[in-house]
């Protein structure tokens, strides 16, 4: 691995990057967390499930709307509407002006938002938002250019996801063995990761995990990893309309430790997630080498956009949300040209004796369900 530890590329970062702040260490540390929210966006890209991503939603728990929760991605029954290009003239492409191009997109104009898929500076909004209602969402995602020639996806998502996943990390303040924050964002984790799905946990006497759906008046009652893969099998509307299913992503740097030692924080993580992926110090350390500190020459827009939205003062065009577009470009190509080595980068912690491949397929079960039919 390119650096000894993320403590490492940490104090290499502050040196390098963030020595003009006030406190270089936290300033390098919190870049360290954006980094990791960037390998899990281009992770799921690359799997194949930006088209139904959405970013930073408000989710609703279940049965219980008045309360919400911000989650970093949401996976949505999806539903292409249209396909168009657009011109380097054309830009920034806004919501208003895709309505004006594309025939299919039915919402009223005077309540597009705001938002711009790509700006005229080039800054791109990854998922970008054009319009919601109670029921759906219009997202437009960019996919990709030719010669200053932009192609764009417009898909139809429903409000109600099938899959969240949220990143957790916690730095070590200097002189101290544990960060403070560290069973508070646990505990965070873990009450959402609990709160949105109808289908609940529960502990037998022995310590035997369960789950529990209620379906009309009548709750169901199974060892829990049986009745959630029923229900990611199932065609039942009754069983997988409020089904959500949770996925942690976790990065060790002095906190989390192991999958063979884990801490309490992590084990609350564990038990709390579907899915609990561990992205180990290897992938942070190298994704930051190749693509942010000594990248070839294919790569060089992602650390020109790294440095510049973090060595001076100004706007960040470097995470999950808005991006520098040759930025995103360079990430993308790096995420295609090494598609296998990036599976190496996680591991599962929970469930236990799964794999990256497993978690790809279940996820691709619930996205690639019949939604139409069972709505």
């Amino acid at each position: 691995m390119p650096y000894e530890s993320v403590d490492k590329l940490q104090k290499a970062l502050t040196q390098e990057i963030f020595h003009y702040a006030k406190d270089p260490k936290k300033a390098a540390g919190r870049a360290l967390g954006t980094l990791v929210e960037i390998i899990a966006f281009y992770a799921l890209k690359a799997w194949g499930f930006e088209r139904y991503m959405a970013i930073e939603r408000k989710l609703p728990e279940y049965a219980n709307p008045g309360i919400t929760h911000n989650v970093e991605f949401s996976l949505h029954p999806s539903t292409h509407m249209a396909t168009a290009a657009f011109r380097q003239a054309d830009l920034p492409l806004t919501p208003r002006k895709m309505h004006g191009r594309l025939d299919r997109l039915d919402w009223p104009r005077e309540k597009s938002k705001s938002t711009q898929l790509l700006s005229s500076t080039q800054v791109l909004r990854n998922a970008c938002t054009l319009y919601e209602d109670s029921s759906r969402l219009l997202v437009a995602y960019l996919d990709g250019s030719h010669r200053s020639t932009y192609r764009v996806a417009v898909h139809q998502l429903s409000q109600r996801p099938f899959a969240v996943i949220e990143c957790k990390r916690v730095g070590v303040e200097e002189g101290t063995k544990k960060g403070p924050q560290t069973i508070e964002k646990a505990k965070q984790g873990a009450y959402v990761a609990q709160s949105l799905s109808s289908l609940r946990k529960i502990r037998s006497p022995s310590g035997d995990l369960y789950g529990v759906l209620v379906v009309g008046d009548c709750p169901r009652y199974e060892p829990y990893d049986q009745l959630r893969a029923h229900i990611i099998a199932s065609e039942d509307l009754s069983l997988i309309r409020d089904f959500v299913l949770t996925v942690g992503i976790v990065s060790n740097h002095g906190n989390w430790f192991t999958k063979a030692d884990q801490n309490k924080e992590l084990k609350v993580l564990a038990q709390s997630y579907d899915w609990l992926l561990f992205l180990k110090d290897d992938g942070i350390s190298t994704f930051a080498d190749e693509l942010l500190v000594h990248p070839q020459r294919q790569y060089v827009a992602a650390r020109t956009a790294f440095r510049k939205s973090y060595g001076q003062a100004g706007r960040n065009l470097f995470t999950k949300v808005h991006i520098n577009f040759a930025a995103d470009a360079a990430i993308q190509r790096y995420f295609r040209q090494h598609r296998e080595a990036i599976d190496g980068w996680f591991n599962v912690l929970a469930p236990t004796a799964r794999t990256v491949s497993q978690f790809r397929h279940e996820v691709r079960t619930l996205a690639t369900k019949n939604w139409d039919i069972l709505a």
